[in-house]
């Protein structure tokens, strides 16, 4: 029998996520009945939405029991199928989690397994063409509204989400400023992706910076950070502006809210302030998709992937994204397709 390798949430974290949360064992596979398949995860995803879904409290989606198999979406390949639709050979994305090995009917819930179009580069259905690009895609288009002439500022925005959604801004015509934590992402942010500008909050003061890049105000703030970041912003929107709440990392951790204070300046800029699951749009992925394709294969938009390996290092792997170690969309390699 196969032995299968699994990480599973052995106690919820107050703070950082680490090793410490997760229990590391194996069990054995099961055959495969009538209308399921076995995939062998290949890559692994990490997202900051994970950290949220270990407290206690349901979100959009049920949280992670102990001793349940740490979520994760993957690209996987089937290896072995009694299911009409799934052929051994098969590449799909799904939500099989931090494991070696899954088997899956087809119907996971949170995640819906699809098939990925042969010829498709490996891990970008976890990236760029996954639910990070859509997110970015439809966040600043159907949420932010982006016109060209915007003033359009991005926290998070070495991020993978981040970089794709202030992409996305210039090539409709905005410019586009970005928030980053060191000097190199900053340069990249500028000299690879095409951001008209960077703020490393490191070392420069926000507020200063952004009275300086935006005298008229912002138009639209695509944020991912939450907290200080975006209090700070709140003070210097445009009439009309439109506040796109993507994420909200910095208090993930610590599991603070943060007191904003600058709230009224919506009501006398008239903004609006808009939170958004990207489950809300996943029945028009294509749309997001096609566009995104289109742009890298005419080189007008660029992604990062962070790569780590070994199911081994997952924990490490996933606190990176709380760190700001990670340089794009940070993905764990387990294993090689075998066809």
């Amino acid at each position: 029998m196969t032995l299968n390798r699994q990480w599973r949430m052995s106690k919820r974290p107050t703070d950082l996520v680490g090793r410490e949360h997760f229990e590391f064992d194996q069990s054995k596979l099961r055959e495969i009945v009538d209308g399921e398949f076995l995939v062998r995860n290949l890559y692994l995803s990490f997202d900051p939405t994970l950290r949220v879904w270990m407290n206690e409290k349901d979100s959009y989606v049920s949280a992670i029991q102990i001793n349940e198999i740490m979520r994760g979406t993957t690209v996987s390949e089937v290896i072995e199928s009694k299911h009409k639709d799934y052929q051994v050979g098969d590449k799909v994305l799904g939500g099989f989690g931090w494991q070696d090995y899954a088997i899956s009917d087809g119907k996971e819930r949170i995640i819906q397994t699809r098939k990925i179009p042969p010829n498709t580069p490996t891990t970008m259905p976890l990236s760029v063409l996954g639910v990070t690009g859509i997110t970015a895609y439809f966040g600043m288009t159907e949420i932010g509204k982006v016109k060209a002439g915007d003033t359009v500022l991005v926290s998070g925005a070495a991020g993978a989400t981040g970089s794709i959604a202030g992409q996305v801004a210039k090539l409709k015509g905005a410019k586009v400023i970005g928030i980053a934590g060191s000097k190199e992402k900053c340069d990249w942010l500028t000299q690879t992706a095409g951001f008209d500008h960077a703020i490393n909050y490191k070392e420069e003061n926000i507020s200063q910076t952004l009275s300086s890049l935006c005298p008229k105000g912002i138009d639209v703030f695509f944020d991912n950070v939450g907290g200080e970041t975006l209090d700070i912003v709140l003070a210097r929107i445009s009439i009309n502006a439109r506040i796109v709440l993507c994420g909200a990392i910095a208090s993930y951790n610590s599991g603070q809210s943060y007191a904003l204070k600058n709230t009224s300046n919506l009501i006398v800029q008239r903004g609006t302030m808009q939170g958004f699951i990207v489950l809300d749009f996943l029945p028009r992925a294509n749309e997001a998709i096609s566009a995104l394709l289109g742009w890298i294969q005419t080189g007008e938009l660029v992604f990062q992937e962070d790569i780590q390996e070994g199911l081994e290092n997952a924990p490490e792997a996933f606190q990176r994204i709380f760190t700001g170690k990670n340089q794009g969309k940070q993905l764990l390699k387990i294993a090689e397709p075998e066809h």
